[in-house]
C-alpha cells in the first residue's frame, strides 16, 4: 500500500475540536496494479483507531467523491497546513477537485446527511446528551457548507464562526429541536431558490485519466 494523499479532517478541520476531540485522518492509497487482477481483490478501505485513520483505495475514493460524499470530498479542499502526505499524484488529485462536484449530487448528499443528523436528534430519548450537541453541530455545518458549495462551486472546510455552531449545538441539546427543524427547512428552501455554477454531472473523464496514471505508476 502506498499513501498518495492524507490529511486531518473532521472537527479539527472545521474548527470545532475541543480538548477531548479525536484527531481524524483520511487518505487515499494505491495498491500494486497486479493485485487487482487476481481472484481476490485487495481491500478497498482500511480503518484504524487510536490513531483514527481511514484510507480508501484510489478507485473507491474517486467513486465516493464523484457521488458527492461530503466527508470524502473535503479531503480535496483542506487548508494546506492540514495535509500530512501529498505525493505528486495526490497533488494532481487535489487539482481535479472541482470536477468531482455536480449540482444534484452536492444538493442530495449534503441535505441527505443533514436530514440523517436531524433524524438522530428527533429520535433521542430526552435529557442532556453531548452526542445531541454534536449531531446538531453537524446538521448546521452540513447545511451551511452544502449550500455554500452549491452557490459558489467550492467547498470551504474551515468554518467562519465555529462558536455559532457550538452555541447551536448546545441550544438543540437543551431541548430546542425546533431550531434544528428550522435550520434544515431554511436550507432546503435555500437550495431550491439558489442558482449554481455547478454542472449537472461531474467531470468523470479527467478523474478516469488520473486513475489510469495511478495504475500505470504502480504497475
Amino acid at each position: 500500500m502506498s499513501v498518495l494523499l492524507m490529511g486531518v479532517i473532521g472537527s479539527t478541520a472545521y474548527g470545532l475540536a475541543g480538548p477531548a476531540s479525536d484527531v481524524d485522518r483520511l487518505g487515499v492509497f494505491a495498491v500494486p496494479t497486479v493485485e487487482l487482477h487476481g481472484l481476490e481483490r485487495p481491500p478497498e478501505s482500511t480503518v484504524t483507531y487510536e490513531p483514527d485513520v481511514t484510507l480508501h483505495e484510489a478507485a473507491k475514493f474517486c467513486r465516493l467523491a464523484l457521488a458527492g460524499n461530503p466527508t470524502v470530498t473535503e479531503l480535496l479542499w483542506l487548508p494546506e497546513r492540514l495535509y500530512e502526505t501529498r505525493t505528486p499524484l495526490g497533488v494532481e488529485l487535489i487539482a481535479l477537485r472541482g470536477g468531482f462536484l455536480s449540482a444534484r449530487r452536492v444538493r442530495d448528499a449534503y441535505l441527505g446527511y443533514a436530514t440523517k443528523q436531524f433524524r438522530l436528534l428527533a429520535n433521542r430519548d430526552g435529557g442532556y446528551d453531548p452526542r445531541v450537541a454534536k449531531h446538531a453541530r453537524h446538521l448546521m455545518r452540513l447545511c451551511h457548507q452544502g449550500l455554500r458549495a452549491y452557490r459558489t462551486g467550492e467547498i470551504k472546510v474551515e468554518l467562519d464562526d465555529p462558536q455559532a455552531f457550538r452555541d447551536f449545538g448546545e441550544r438543540v441539546a437543551a431541548g430546542d429541536l425546533g431550531a434544528a427543524r428550522a435550520m434544515l427547512a431554511e436550507h432546503e428552501a435555500g437550495f431550491a431558490a439558489a442558482t449554481t455554477p455547478l454542472p449537472d454531472a461531474p467531470d468523470v473523464a479527467p478523474v478516469e485519466a488520473w486513475l489510469r496514471r495511478v495504475r500505470l505508476a504502480f504497475l
